[in-house]
């Protein structure tokens, strides 16, 4: 069994694997502040109320695009697991060449899920991270990573617009019955959320004209994928777990060469 760790802007994604399966899986809050003892009591307490040993753990693999919390998470790891985790970075093999200005500047989490999606569904595949930040990747037919959109994710969007407009509530990420809002609640959710799908719709139209691949597949991850999965047809497939998955499939290109 190998642990997988998807460190993440907001959250931190936990799983264990074993061959295809992810057998168990965590979340942890990532912006509270931690000790590497805090980290590896943390990581233990999640074992032991799913009846695994430390002792299971062969190896463990991390991608994260929080570099101020890795010192600590590192070093909680290798004192409570007594393993040194392999990080997602320069000199890990992925398999997928990066076509962009300046590949250095992709981010980790982007290239995990953009392996998944190609090894899993194929390409050429539009990947989308609904994330702290909304993020559409483009991946060639040959498995490479081509082209990135990033946007701000929907609540980024909400905590601008509450914290910017002094009689505008905080609210709730969901679709009104209508955009023929009533009140000040409903609008702003029929606003942010019936936009923010046309948003996605147009962003994906516009990969797939530009690319001239009009039946690309489009998959999407993110703790807001299933929202707007189930509102629009632009995409095909929502995969919760598509990281982890990622962080697997990688982990076994770098052990079987």
């Amino acid at each position: 069994m190998i642990l997988g760790i998807d460190v993440g802007n907001t959250n931190t994604e936990l799983a264990v694997l074993e061959g295809d399966k992810i057998l168990h899986s965590w979340r942890f809050v990532t912006k509270t502040p931690r000790t590497s003892d805090e980290y590896g009591v943390l990581i233990k307490s999640f074992f032991e109320n799913s009846g695994i040993l430390s002792e299971e753990i062969a190896s463990v693999i991390m991608a994260s695009v929080v570099p101020n919390i890795m010192y600590s998470l590192n070093n909680g790891i290798k004192k409570f697991i007594g393993l040194v985790p392999m990080v997602v970075g320069p000199g890990i093999k992925t398999g997928m060449p990066i076509h962009t200005s300046d590949p250095a500047e992709v981010g980790a989490d982007r290239v995990v899920d953009a392996v998944a999606a190609y090894n899993i569904y194929g390409g050429p595949v539009i990947v989308i991270d609904f994330g702290t930040a909304t993020t559409f990747d483009y991946i060639t037919s040959d498995g490479a990573f081509a082209a990135a959109v990033t946007t701000p994710g929907i609540q980024i969007s909400i905590d601008a617009l509450w914290k910017n407009a002094a009689m505008l509530p905080n609210i709730e990420i969901k679709k009104p019955a209508s955009i023929l809002a009533k009140d000040t609640v409903t609008s702003m959710q029929a606003g942010l959320v019936y936009g923010y799908i046309g948003q996605v719709e147009y962003i994906i139209k516009q990969i797939k004209k530009e690319t001239g691949t009009p039946d690309m597949k489009v998959v999407a991850t993110g703790g807001y994928g299933r929202l707007f999965h189930q509102e629009t047809d632009a995409i095909d497939v929502y995969d919760p777990q598509l990281s982890l998955k990622g962080l697997k499939i990688i982990y076994d290109k770098n052990c079987k060469g």
